[in-house]
């Protein structure tokens, strides 16, 4: 049998960029999803740290939640007030918490990132579409879109946690899902914009490239002016830590926030130019 030798096929342009939300476009440090868990978790009973809150950021919330409650740390000390390990069931309850808060919260939290309306205004000016996907369920979504519209940003499309039967990340439907809304025509053509990790691995997952965000999201997780208020060495030594996990994820750049795209969105259409994908 003869095999016809295959040619890579040639990418045009790009066509789309799909950002998350919280930590990524509005929300830095990505304060929301992380504060309201704590509280969720402190109505039942169990303490948590900011920290601990953060660890599986960027899943769907009840899946967040599971994952908080298999950090040893917190499993320890639900094991010594319930007595047993956190069931499916405990999750159920905490989420049931979490939601009212969540929903009540999420507008305090709805503040543009510096530099990220100005940033999507110029995407847009390139012919490049806006899609979006996120960790936070519909009826959260439902409370922060119109917030986020009065603050400039409406993205064309938008997934949320809960929206599709196959589920969230790390897998890649939320991202493909954006890809059929848009009517894009190869993956490769998309840049995937996340602050978290199991964000990178969903845009690499759906075959697209990958930015990951440093200092304006989860993984150092200050307000624009606590992070403001470190001196330079501090800021190199957090920036260094969060790149590094970002990196190890498998993005293809680690920029610090959304407003430092642009020259990265120049240099993937040159690698396409050239032939390249992600």
């Amino acid at each position: 049998m003869q095999i016809k030798p295959q040619h890579p096929q040639k990418c045009g342009p790009l066509e789309a960029v799909i950002f998350d939300w919280a930590g990524t476009v509005l929300d830095f440090g990505s304060f929301a999803p992380t504060q309201v868990l704590v509280q969720a978790f402190s109505q039942i009973g169990v303490e948590i740290s900011l920290a601990e809150a953060r660890v599986p950021m960027g899943m769907a919330k009840w899946d967040h939640i599971k994952a908080v409650g298999q950090i040893p740390s917190v499993a320890a000390r639900w094991q010594a007030k319930f007595g047993g390990p956190m069931s499916d069931a405990d999750v159920d309850r905490i989420y049931a918490l979490f939601m009212p808060l969540q929903i009540e919260q999420v507008g305090h939290f709805s503040q543009p990132i510096r530099g990220a309306i100005d940033t999507i205004a110029q995407l847009r000016a390139q012919g490049l579409k806006i899609g979006s996907c996120t960790g936070y369920p519909r009826a959260v979504m439902t409370q922060l879109i119109p917030l986020a519209a009065q603050a400039g940003f409406s993205p064309d499309h938008i997934v949320a946690a809960d929206d599709l039967a196959a589920g969230s990340r790390p897998g890649p439907w939320m991202a493909l899902a954006n890809v059929i809304a848009l009517g894009i025509g190869q993956v490769a053509a998309c840049v995937k914009v996340d602050d978290t990790i199991p964000g990178i691995t969903e845009g690499l997952n759906a075959g697209m490239w990958t930015v990951g965000l440093a200092i304006s999201g989860n993984e150092v997780g200050l307000t624009q002016d606590e992070w403001d208020a470190l001196d330079a060495g501090q800021q190199a030594q957090r920036r260094s830590v969060a790149s590094e996990k970002l990196a190890q994820a498998g993005a293809h750049y680690v920029i610090d926030s959304i407003a430092d795209l642009l020259p990265v969105i120049a240099d993937i259409e040159a690698r396409l130019a050239r032939g390249e994908r992600p």
